[in-house]
């Protein structure tokens, strides 16, 4: 009976899983994220300070990671929370940027095109190897993928390459916006155009990743499909 009780002590429920730290630190990025966007565009004025809420939570993706590595706390739940998050993130900030640049209609296309893009490439990838009950970035999850995207999800430093570069070129293209709206600013202009020169490339590269990921997850699930219709 003692026995029997501290098993069921032992049991980790639903509640504990949402309580996680990585999971904790989940949800101070969202809020970090929700402010940071309603700044831009409600208080435009206050656009650094966006800024600073918009980086924060992106660092925040590589503390959650640690945490739940640290205190054994991985979970399908942070997955799908870390998911979530970084897609909403960015799509909130092309949002953004839309209406930043929404005198030139190809940049406002572009921009509207890249959110199309993140969210089913993402979307895709996720589904394809949850379906096969697989981590989205898993060696397993990604056999026999484009060699593009088996090097994006298992090399750290390609990876962080392609998300850093993209996520930053948003940014500075938001505060070049900003600067170039509010005038002055002269030195911070120079240096956000010369960091664009060094960050666009990235940006296109996680693109030319996105668009290979979209590809190769759909052609995952018709062979699955396939196999399944063969049995």
């Amino acid at each position: 009976s003692n026995i029997t009780t501290t098993m069921a002590n032992d049991m980790i429920t639903a509640d504990d899983v949402l309580v996680y730290i990585p999971n904790i630190i989940g949800y101070l990025r969202v809020a970090l994220t929700l402010v940071s966007i309603t700044l831009m565009i409600c208080f435009p004025q206050r656009w650094d300070v966006a800024i600073i809420f918009y980086v924060a939570s992106f660092v925040g993706d590589l503390f959650d990671g640690m945490a739940a590595r640290k205190f054994n706390q991985c979970s399908t739940f942070g997955g799908l929370l870390d998911m979530v998050t970084d897609r909403c993130s960015t799509a909130g900030l092309l949002c953004v940027l839309s209406r930043e640049y929404s005198n030139e209609s190809a940049l406002a296309l572009l921009f509207t095109m890249l959110i199309i893009l993140d969210i089913s490439s993402h979307w895709c990838q996720m589904y394809s190897t949850t379906s096969l009950q697989q981590h989205h970035k898993s060696a397993d999850g990604n056999n026999g993928r484009f060699f593009l995207v088996r090097w994006y999800y298992l090399s750290y430093p390609f990876f962080g390459y392609c998300c850093v570069g993209a996520e930053f070129t948003y940014v500075a293209l938001y505060v070049l916006a900003r600067v170039n709206a509010l005038g002055g600013y002269g030195i911070l202009k120079t240096f956000v155009e010369y960091f664009l020169v060094a960050s666009i490339p990235a940006c296109a590269v996680k693109q030319v990743v996105n668009i290979s990921q979209l590809c190769s997850s759909c052609y995952a699930v018709a062979e699955h499909d396939a196999k399944q219709k063969n049995k």
